[in-house]
């Protein structure tokens, strides 16, 4: 089993770039939610949930981790692995 990936994203949002490419590199599936195609109590559902307004937000196994750079920060502690593999044993 697979780690259930989620990245709310808005479509000119670098770091929604830099945070799927990170993903994509790693071979990881996501699934992505575009908040701007979204109505806007998704939004607000979610800015309610994390307390953050910034995008992307990433949820692994429905564990909210943060935005880009705390995904990148645990790709480089080695911990993303980890996280991802968490569920599988």
């Amino acid at each position: 089993m697979s780690a259930n990936v989620l990245v709310y994203t808005t479509t000119v949002c670098p770091y929604c770039v830099r945070a799927k490419q990170l993903l994509q590199r790693k071979n990881i599936a996501y699934e992505e939610i575009d908040l701007n195609k979204q109505p806007s109590e998704v939004r607000s559902e979610l800015m309610a949930r994390t307390k953050h307004r910034t995008v992307p937000q990433i949820f692994i196994n429905d564990q909210f981790i943060g935005g880009f750079d705390q995904l990148y920060a645990l790709d480089k502690q080695g911990k993303l692995d980890e996280l991802l593999n968490a569920n599988n044993g």
